[in-house]
């Protein structure tokens, strides 16, 4: 496993090597970096419909007659589900409590440098706003123990 991520490393290197030359062009650099960079966002939402829309992989066991019978197929989409709905819940609840916090964080250190004595109060909203993530996080645990 850890071969897989250190064979890798060399195109990256190769890739931000590419990148600084291409960009040493100027204006027209740029453009070659979108283009490539537009590319393989289509290459990847074609590699995602074509993952998608697959049917769960074909993996048998032998019986006694020599009839294959699938192996927990309909198990692996239903674990596959709650486990990518799982993530959706973590991942939507926290950019969520990410924005929330944000707004609310500026707000409340406005209203103490005009009223220090808010400080209280302040701090309840922003704990609120990040208790959106903690509710994702109780979401993503029981998709996670229900798969």
């Amino acid at each position: 496993m850890t071969a897989v991520w250190v064979a890798g490393l060399p195109l990256i290197a190769g890739a931000v090597l590419l990148a600084r030359v291409v960009t040493r062009r100027g204006r027209s650099g740029m453009y070659i970096l979108a283009g490539i960079g537009a590319l393989l966002i289509v290459g990847a939402v074609v590699l995602l419909v074509a993952a998608l829309t697959a049917g769960p992989a074909a993996a048998g066991t032998a019986t006694a007659a020599g009839v294959k019978i699938a192996a927990g197929t309909a198990a692996t989409s239903v674990n596959g589900s709650a486990l990518l709905g799982a993530a959706i819940a973590v991942a939507g609840s926290t950019i969520g409590a990410g924005i929330a916090v944000a707004y609310a964080g500026a707000a409340a250190l406005a209203v103490m440098s005009e009223r220090p004595e808010l400080f209280g109060r302040a701090m309840v909203i922003v704990g609120l706003a990040e208790g959106i993530a903690i509710y994702g996080l109780i979401i993503g645990i029981i998709l996670i123990g229900k798969a």
